[in-house]
This record gives structure tokens, C-alpha cells and sequence, in this order.
């Protein structure tokens, strides 16, 4: 097929949204022929270095790279002001992609990066078959839990919960642009189906917006009694990542259990979560490796026996693939994206009730697999056999269908 694709973040050496986009893209250009937007400033440098250096790979597709306008000064002083560029971009992208379709008929287009569903651009305006997804961002942040996040916390996600309230139910255009995907509408994560549904009437598949490679590595198994019992956490030290929930949690682990907590990223929060696990007396117990290139990152990852991941709001994050790919049984709570990837076989979820629970239910599951040799081994075998499922090339094969049910609905239709 030929195809139209908006990937806004699109990049083969960063993570996030642009990891998205490029894994998509890049397992997609096996099977069709694509023309991909992509944001010009921050994305055309890495993109170009990647062909330069494969020149074989990547030759079905032609990038088009458009830039955003950007103020950074307003932007600190009001950062929602980024949607109003933002949607400008999408806008030009629509005018180019009106002229391409008028020289050369396309088979469908494709909104694919950002996830966020308050942004559908406007590719479903033209006169093709419309894919809208992975689509995120839609649900609240944990109410019971915004008390912990320090005053700034506090107002950012009362107030975020407030806007999504609102964009939700009164936005105009994403459900313009659902109710045009029809059964080419993809959401994230199965709260996001949810919401989709009950917001704006529509069914969609489900597809993991975070992908894993197809290659897996083999972890150090904890075999030796007197090495400490590893555990691994990986993000942004921001409010919603909550690491102070994963400190807290092992603050109240027995006294005779030998654990190492390797901490790694940055961010606003780093010196303050330091403090607390000073506070809590078991900062000789964690290893705050800050940002680390990505072959470092993942070899303290390789060593260790779990990961932790105590996120209160996030689609399903990459880390939690690459742990299973890594042979890491996962220990996170049981919403958002984690619900839909990580299971019994694989790791261990907590349910979110309230912050006392939740450390106690955290700390429980901790000393388990600290203390249970088999059931570690049993799940880190389970996550590898689960990382399989989430591949790039798993997720465009169900993509692929999902187009050819666009076109046969359209066809079908006239």
C-alpha cells in the first residue's frame, strides 16, 4: 500500500514518543510504500545519520521533514502553550499532504506520533481511509495519591485531571477524527479503549504503543546467596514516576534481607528522592546512577534480578518491555499500561487502593522474590516468553490487518 504517514516524533536513537514512531515506521517500511512527516528540529539530524550509515534499510520511505514553531520563553511561563504550535504543525502537514494526494492517490493516511489524544491533526480530512493510533493520554491521575506529591505535584495533576475532564468530554475534534477511523481507531492501552468508548462512542483494537526488539538478552541469574538481591528502576525522576513510593516500599523490608535498589535517570526530583532515601535509612542501599549512556543502562539492568516500577500515570512505558526482554520480572502497579503487558507469569501487580496499601502490598511482593529462588526463576523465564509478544513486527502484523479491514470496510461501503 501506499501510505501517508504523521509521525511528529519519529527517531531511531531516542526514546519516549520517538521510539514510537520509529519502530513503527521502520517495521512498516517492509511491507509498504510510506511518506512520513516528521518534526524537522528535533528529529531530521538523528533520522539522516540512520540512513547515512544504513543505506539499504528504510527505502520504501520518504520523510518529509516540517518544523514547529516554537516559543521557548511562553513556554515556561505556560507550557499547555505548546498544543497552540503543536496544532500549527499538524496544519501544515495537512496542507502538504492535500497537495501530495491531489498528484498521487494514496491508499490510506495515518495519525501515528504523538499518542495524545487531544491532537488527531488533520489527515482524517482527506478524502482516503483514516488510522488513528496507538491512541493514549486519556483517564486520571490517582486521586488519593496527589496528596504525596509535594505542592507543586499537588496543583500540576489536580489541574491535569481537571483539563482531561474537559478535553474529554468537549473536544470537537478527536472525535471527529475517531468516529472517521472507525474500525482503523487503535488505542493504547485497554483504559484507553475504555475511555474511547464511553467518550466518544467508539470500538478500537488495542495495540502497546512501546515495542520490544526481537532479540532478547540473557540476564545474570541471582545463583549466588551472598550477592544483595538487585532490583532496578529506570525513568525520569518526575511526580508521576513516584519513586518515592518504591523507597518508602523498601524501607519496610526485613532488616536480614541484603538488597541493592539501582536508581537510574534524572530529573527535578533526583536530589529530593536522594534526601528521602536518607530519611527513610537505606540510602547505603541505593545506587543513584544518574543519566548513563544507553549500553550502561542496560547493563545494570542485565544484573539486576528485578525491576520496579512504581509509576502513577504513564500509557505502558518502554522500560517495561525491555525489561522483559531482558528476563526481569516486573513488579509495578496493576493500572495503566502495565495491566495489559505484565501478568502472572512475568511479574507481580499491586492494586492501586491507597498510598499505606500499596508500599505494604509493594514491600510484600519485594521480600517474595527476594526470598523465593524458583518463583524468580519461574517469572524471569515467563518474561522472556511474554517479550515475544511484544515485538515490533507482532504489533505491525496486527496493524496490517487492521488496514486491510479499513479498506475492505470502505470498499465495502461503496
Amino acid at each position: 500500500m501506499r501510505i501517508l504517514v504523521s509521525a511528529y516524533a519519529c527517531s531511531p536513537y531516542q526514546g519516549s514518543e520517538a521510539s514510537v514512531g520509529w519502530g513503527f515506521i521502520s517495521e512498516l517500511s517492509k511491507f509498504h510504500e510510506l511518506v512520513v512527516f516528521v518534526e524537522e528540529e528535533k528529529f531530521r539530524k538523528d533520522i539522516e545519520k540512520y540512513l547515512n550509515q544504513n543505506k539499504a534499510e528504510l527505502r520504501s520511505v520518504k520523510f518529509i521533514f516540517v518544523r514547529k514553531k516554537r516559543n521557548r520563553f511562553l513556554r515556561k511561563l505556560w507550557p499547555p502553550s505548546y498544543y497552540r504550535y503543536y496544532k500549527k504543525w499538524h496544519k501544515d502537514v495537512y496542507k502538504i499532504a492535500k497537495k501530495l494526494q491531489s498528484q498521487s492517490n494514496f491508499d490510506i493516511a495515518h495519525q501515528l506520533t504523538m499518542v495524545g489524544f487531544r491532537e488527531p491533526g488533520y489527515l482524517w480530512k482527506l478524502n482516503i481511509p483514516f488510522v488513528w493510533g496507538p491512541v493514549g493520554g486519556m483517564g486520571y491521575f490517582p486521586y488519593r495519591f496527589i496528596a504525596k506529591l509535594g505542592l507543586k505535584g499537588f496543583i500540576y495533576y489536580l489541574a491535569y485531571n481537571f483539563f482531561n475532564f474537559y478535553q474529554m468530554n468537549f473536544l470537537r475534534r478527536p472525535k471527529l477524527a475517531a468516529k472517521k477511523a472507525g474500525i482503523g481507531l487503535i488505542a493504547a492501552t485497554s483504559e484507553n479503549k475504555r475511555y474511547l468508548k464511553s467518550k466518544m462512542s467508539c470500538n478500537s483494537t488495542v495495540i502497546t504503543e512501546v515495542g520490544c526488539p526481537e532479540y532478547t538478552y540473557a540476564t545474570s541469574n541471582n545463583e549466588n546467596n551472598n550477592k544483595p538481591f538487585r532490583i532496578v528502576w529506570s525513568g525520569k525522576h518526575l511526580p508521576r514516576k513516584a519513586l518515592h513510593i518504591g523507597i518508602h516500599s523498601l524501607s519496610m523490608m526485613p532488616k536480614n534481607i541484603n538488597w541493592e535498589l539501582h536508581i537510574l535517570g534524572n530529573g527535578e526530583l533526583f536530589d529530593q528522592w536522594k534526601r528521602y532515601a536518607k530519611s527513610m535509612g537505606i540510602i547505603k542501599s541505593c545506587v543513584f546512577h544518574g543519566s548513563i549512556e544507553r549500553e550502561k543502562a542496560l547493563n545494570v539492568m542485565q544484573n539486576a534480578d528485578i525491576a520496579l516500577i512504581t509509576s502513577l500515570r504513564e500509557l505502558t512505558s518502554t522500560v517495561t518491555v525491555e525489561s522483559l526482554s531482558l528476563g526481569l520480572p516486573v513488579v509495578c502497579l496493576d493500572h495503566c499500561g502495565f495491566s495489559d503487558v505484565i501478568d502472572e507469569t512475568c511479574g507481580i501487580k499491586v492494586p492501586v487502593t491507597n498510598f499505606s496499601k500499596v508500599t505494604n502490598d509493594l514491600s510484600n511482593a519485594l521480600y517474595k522474590l527476594s526470598t523465593d529462588k524458583e518463583l524468580l526463576k519461574k517469572l524471569s523465564e515467563g518474561a522472556l516468553k511474554q517479550a515475544s509478544s511484544f515485538t515490533w513486527a507482532k504489533k505491525v502484523n496486527i496493524l496490517n490487518q487492521i488496514y486491510c479491514d479499513k479498506l475492505n470496510d470502505i470498499s465495502d461501503q461503496h
